[in-house]
């Protein structure tokens, strides 16, 4: 009997799976273990299979199954119709961006993240200035054709391209929540918190003795090492598939938590990964719903419970098997200060997560300016150290620690920054419906059963796939629109109410 057009295009699909698998693990190899010399050779080879990939996703007979099974919508069921939309969704999105953009973007944010690096260094935005003027032009070109693609404004439409469904306005509800009582916040946080400052954790702590402690962390949380590996690389991340997952951290000889929390944080990327509906995992419904939600599964865990007393009750007992530590500065109370000391800090990499919105809100704020034409390349300097003086009440000593600290506009990514910051906020609110869920959390944290955690996201968010957008996610496991009002009263109950 042959196939429907639905489940043929199933079968394509199964294949550009495989091709973005390959692509994945290319890119973990590049990061991880691939010569450095070797680069040219690596650029080969994703590039022909990225072609391969959009070429099958654009061919006409894509476009034909498309058409005749959209005609027979009526036979499928919910997530074949759901898987149906994506498919199509993802489709439009590679025919409203001719190859040829995609060819001039790729060459020029492939130079561009080289003079980034060589203007960071050197301290000097000019020399990566015309580059990312080059990028911005092109990537106003490519929002401009996806928006008239998918009837939306042009930003909107390079947000849509990280996180499905969201937009500008929700993000700017959340954004002007939080504008309104943060900087009180961080104000009174920072004078409460004086009074009684953290003893410093000091101490040199042998690679071999993190990795150690790492694993058995992620092993309380459900990584699946036979599924996965951890490797170290410059920046964390999280790379691979559904069933085969590659996690990396960065480790500090002199703090073990850097490379621990980072290698958690990376974890809840992971585990949403794998705990996508298995029957759907190489079709387009069966991949996780965007770049808000996987921070959001990210954050839960880095920043709620591993920055939390009970989880620090569990965790001091290791940190004396795998470091031979003891003290008053090792004692729960003082890990718990220590990890959640605010500071106006100029890096957002390296903030705590009650300044860590303001560096979003003012990057979303300087890329519309770009993207929209309200602000110039040339005056992006000036216009980040108002920002940030306005904001934060710092000033960068010079363009590495102002605007050339991040490489998300080198890599021409506008419109990803946001997702950050409303991942933060649906973490904020998964968790407290969670807690409402759970009233003896705690006390399953303080054991060391993150089950609770874990199982309640795997059910709630992660089995849901890309069926839902995030806002209609959120509202169906929260029964809540997405807000920042759950995260404001997580920040301050957390910061004034439990500050002791």
């Amino acid at each position: 009997m042959p196939l429907t057009p639905y489940k043929q295009l199933e079968a394509e699909w199964q294949r550009l799976h495989a091709f973005a698998g390959a692509l994945s693990l290319l890119r973990w190899d590049a990061a991880v273990m691939m010569p450095r010399g070797s680069s040219d050779v690596r650029g080969e080879q994703l590039a022909a299979i990225e072609t391969e990939h959009h070429a099958l996703l654009t061919s006409p007979r894509i476009s034909r199954l498309l058409e005749r099974a959209q005609a027979g919508t009526g036979e499928l069921d919910d997530w074949q119709r759901a898987n149906l939309r994506e498919m199509s969704r993802q489709r439009d999105h590679a025919i409203a961006t001719p190859v040829s953009l995609i060819t001039r973007l790729a060459r020029a944010t492939s130079l561009a993240e080289v003079r980034w690096a060589e203007a960071r260094e050197k301290q000097d935005f000019a020399i990566f200035a015309p580059h990312l003027q080059e990028v911005l032009q092109l990537v106003r070109d490519k929002a401009s054709l996806l928006g008239q693609a998918r009837g939306l404004a042009p930003y909107d439409a390079l947000i849509d391209g990280f996180t499905p469904g969201l937009r500008s306005a929700e993000i700017d509800t959340v954004f002007r929540t939080l504008s309104r009582r943060l900087p009180t916040l961080i104000r009174e946080v920072i004078e409460r918190q004086a009074q009684q400052p953290p003893l410093p954790i000091t101490g040199r702590f042998a690679p071999g003795k993190q990795r150690a402690l790492i694993a058995d962390a992620m092993k309380a949380f459900g990584f699946p090492f036979n599924r996965g590996r951890l490797d170290e690389s410059d920046h964390p991340f999280t790379e691979g598939v559904a069933g085969d997952i590659r996690v990396t951290t960065k480790l500090d000889p002199v703090d073990p938590f850097k490379g621990l929390l980072a290698a958690l944080h990376e974890t809840g990327h992971a585990l949403y990964d794998l705990g996508v509906p298995r029957e759907w995992r190489t079709q387009p419904v069966g991949k996780e719903r965007g770049i808000a939600l996987e921070e959001s599964q990210a954050l839960l865990i880095e920043m709620i419970v591993c920055r939390s007393r009970p989880f620090l009750t569990w965790l001091r007992p290791l940190l004396e098997k795998h470091f031979a530590v003891s003290g008053p500065q090792w004692e729960v109370d003082n890990l718990y200060r220590s990890l959640t000391q605010v500071r106006r800090s100029l890096i957002r990499v390296d903030a705590d997560e009650l300044t860590y919105p303001m560096h979003v809100m003012l990057r979303y704020g300087i890329e519309r300016d770009l993207l929209e034409g309200r602000l110039a390349v040339s005056d992006l300097p000036d216009a980040w150290d108002k920002g940030m003086s306005e904001r934060l009440g710092v000033v960068p000593a010079n363009a590495a620690e102002g605007c050339l600290q991040d490489i998300h506009w080198a890599h021409g990514s506008f419109g990803y920054f946001p997702s950050y910051a409303i991942g933060a906020a649906i973490a904020a609110q998964l968790f407290e419906s969670l807690r409402a869920r759970t009233p003896d959390l705690d006390d399953h944290l303080v054991r060391g059963e993150f089950g609770s955690v874990t199982r309640w996201l795997a059910e709630t968010v992660h089995a849901e796939g890309a069926r839902l957008t995030p806002p209609e996610l959120v509202k169906q496991a929260t029964g809540k629109a997405l807000s920042a009002t759950s995260a404001l009263r997580y920040l301050e109950a957390k910061y004034l109410e439990d500050a002791r």
